[in-house]
């Protein structure tokens, strides 16, 4: 992927359960090897469907500590640690443009990195070493502020700044615990195939309405914060939309795990 951009894509991934850093599955797998598709990044802005906050937020930690926002899995999972430094004056650059766009926004200096962030990076850079602030979502705003928000931050690419929304394409836990799914319930499969045509076509008009023209949209995500970081990686990718459908694959049933790169091709 290196080769078909013009500067840094910006990422959107399905993170799925925190055992994902352990499992061996498709994802997982696939994780390992995407930061061997890009450049590397000199910073890593993620925004995480674990962070919700009235306004849009920032980690402005030093040192952010790992989040261990679950309960109930094996103790292996508690021991990880995902040690990369935060960057305290990226952190106010990316607040400063929020600002000119018309954002306001704030900076937490404690809070740490949820496993919707540092889960996934640990797959892609398990050494820790590249500086990473993470940013919230605000689940009672819409697709189209949290796109406006990555338009304000997509300027950062320029600077080889890896910009990551990571979320879930689709996320009703509640049939996923239930189970019993020994195919792909069609109306799963009928919206990740709807964001795909959408993003292929370049139809953002189509993607920001998603709560109304996406089949069976409510189904796939009763809550919408784990598909609102996805229109922050759309919003970052660039005026026109380019997209690559990078990976797909279907965990527990009914959680559609597929990754996408936006980003002008050369």
């Amino acid at each position: 992927m290196s080769s078909s951009y013009s500067v840094m894509p910006a990422l959107f991934i399905s993170h799925g359960s925190p055992m994902l850093a352990l499992e061996d599955a498709p994802t997982t797998r696939f994780l390992r090897g995407l930061a061997g598709q890009i450049p590397k990044p000199t910073a890593i802005l993620i925004a995480s469907a674990h962070w919700e906050t009235a306004q849009p937020m920032l980690t402005g930690a030093a040192y952010p500590e790992t989040i261990h926002d679950f309960q109930g899995f094996p103790k292996e999972l508690y021991a990880l640690r995902y040690s990369a430094p935060g960057d305290p004056a990226f952190a106010n650059r990316v607040l400063s443009l929020l600002a000119e766009s018309g954002i306001n926004a704030g900076i937490d200096g404690a809070r740490g990195l949820d496993h919707g962030a540092w889960n996934p990076l640990l797959l892609m850079y398990p050494d820790a070493e590249i500086p990473v602030i993470e940013l919230s979502v605000q689940s009672r705003q819409n697709a189209s502020w949290h796109y406006k928000i990555g338009q304000a931050l997509s300027v950062l690419r320029k600077g080889n700044i890896l910009i990551i929304g990571t979320g879930n394409l689709t996320h009703n836990l509640r049939e996923a615990f239930r189970g019993h799914h020994e195919a792909t319930p069609t109306w799963v499969s009928v919206f990740a195939q709807w964001v795909e045509e959408r993003a292929a076509q370049g139809d953002v008009k189509s993607l920001l309405n998603w709560e109304e023209l996406a089949p069976h949209a409510r189904e796939n995500h009763p809550t919408p914060e784990h598909f609102l970081p996805f229109f922050v990686a759309l919003g970052a990718g660039g005026a026109s939309l380019q997209a690559k459908h990078l990976h797909e694959d279907i965990t527990m049933g009914v959680l559609v795990m597929d990754a996408y790169a936006f980003g002008e091709m050369k």
